[in-house]
């Protein structure tokens, strides 16, 4: 059912079917350290080598591209094919190969396209202190080259760079920052999103559960003491009075086909979801055959007032609460008669089910999953049960549900 759930869950948010744009596989938090970026690398280096020969062209101030450029280049965006696994590593390894690239003097271009790339895994990563120092040191190491040793490193006359340049990098520098932190914060958000959809499938997984075995229990219950009381009255009068056991075991058979057919009905949602069930659930227009399926179990049905009209769900719920309150009479009562009350006070439905006692067993007192399975019928529709002895002897459940789920006539 978990799984199923998670299918109808729909797909995450903003369009993205298999995850955010910048992880590899939302269904296995690891899968991205298990496969490398080898596309996205190669993309990466390939724009660095090539925009690098463009950018020189109107560069002439600076060294002329040669083996050794094209090797830091290279040893600039190679990396980025880990930054998955080590990411770490790699945006201080891009960092400085950048660095030592701008400080030989060559010309300035997309060498910072692979720095900004390791920025961005490393933060995305979680490693925001290892990206910022990174970046950080790459601008200090940037001013120091422009502002000092430049006297004494390619190319042959510079004249250093000028506060208006440093502002350009330092803006850069931060431009990048802030776009990893913008990346890292919305894949958090994302996170946050896909495990509040996992939980919410989840959850919609155990109430189909605890919905189908609530069904059952008060299908099962039912029909089952309805049996057992008419086997055991087979039993006994099997040799002396025949027709009477053959009358049981009539019963029986009608009582177990019922059930079997509840139970196919219950069963279907899970072999078929979302189809239309085959048969109408059952509700309150029913009460003659379940009056009648009490009288079968030895148990005398009296009811007083008219079954209302309800919707579905809330129709549903009274008859299963009603079934459920006449199965406990029968398991557990020595009381061979029940009273039944439908009324109306207080802008509440109010059902009524009483027998005169006393209890035969241990659990009368009404603990057991039965009594769990009403209330929480009523809760979901915003109402309420009390179960207990009554003071003049006796057991009472009362259901109480809004009276705005009635129906006009």
């Amino acid at each position: 059912m978990a799984r199923m759930e998670e299918q109808r869950g729909g797909g995450p948010s903003h369009g993205w079917r298999h995850g955010p744009p910048w992880g590899d596989h939302p269904d296995d938090p690891g899968a991205h350290r298990a496969r490398l970026p080898w596309r996205s690398t190669a993309l990466v280096t390939a724009f660095v080598l090539v925009g690098s020969v463009f950018a020189a062209r109107g560069q002439s101030d600076r060294v002329p591209l040669d083996g050794p450029a094209r090797v830091l280049l290279l040893a600039a965006s190679v990396p980025l094919l880990w930054r998955h696994r080590h990411p770490v590593a790699v945006v201080h390894g891009t960092a400085a190969a950048a660095l030592a690239y701008l400080a030989l003097g060559y010309p300035y271009g997309p060498v910072f396209l692979a720095v900004a790339v390791g920025c961005f895994g490393a933060v995305v990563a979680g490693h925001r202190r290892a990206a910022w120092t990174a970046i950080g040191l790459l601008w200090a190491g940037h001013v120091l080259v422009a502002l000092w040793l430049y006297h004494w490193l390619p190319p042959t006359g510079d004249r250093g760079a000028g506060l208006g340049q440093e502002i350009v990098v330092a803006t850069w520098v931060l431009a990048v920052a802030a776009l990893s932190e913008l990346a890292r914060l919305r894949r958090e958000q994302w996170v946050r999103e896909r495990a509040d959809r996992a939980a919410a499938a989840r959850r919609r997984a155990d109430e189909e559960r605890l919905r189908i075995a609530r069904e059952l229990h008060d299908v099962l219950a039912h029909s089952i003491s309805v049996i057992n009381v008419q086997a055991s009255m087979g039993l006994a009068l099997l040799d002396s009075d025949p027709e009477q056991a053959r009358s049981a075991l009539t019963t029986i058979k009608a009582a177990s086909k019922e059930a079997l057919g509840e139970v196919r009905q219950v069963l279907g949602t899970l072999r078929a979801p979302g189809a239309a069930p085959r048969a109408p659930a059952p509700g309150l227009d029913r009460l003659p055959e379940l009056v009648q399926q009490a009288a079968a179990a030895g148990l005398t049905v009296e009811t007083e007032g008219e079954p209302p009209r309800l919707p579905p769900g809330a129709d549903l719920a009274a008859f299963r609460i009603l079934q459920e309150a006449l199965t406990n009479v029968v398991r557990h009562s020595g009381s061979r008669h029940a009273r039944v009350r439908f009324g109306y006070g207080d802008g509440a439905l109010r059902l009524r089910i009483d027998d005169d006692g006393p209890a035969t067993g241990a659990d009368a007192g009404g603990s057991g999953n039965g009594l769990a399975g009403m209330r929480e019928r009523a809760a979901a529709l915003g109402g309420t049960i009390e179960a207990g002895p009554r003071p003049d002897g006796g057991f009472r459940v009362l259901a109480v549900l809004p009276s705005d789920l009635r129906e006009d006539q």
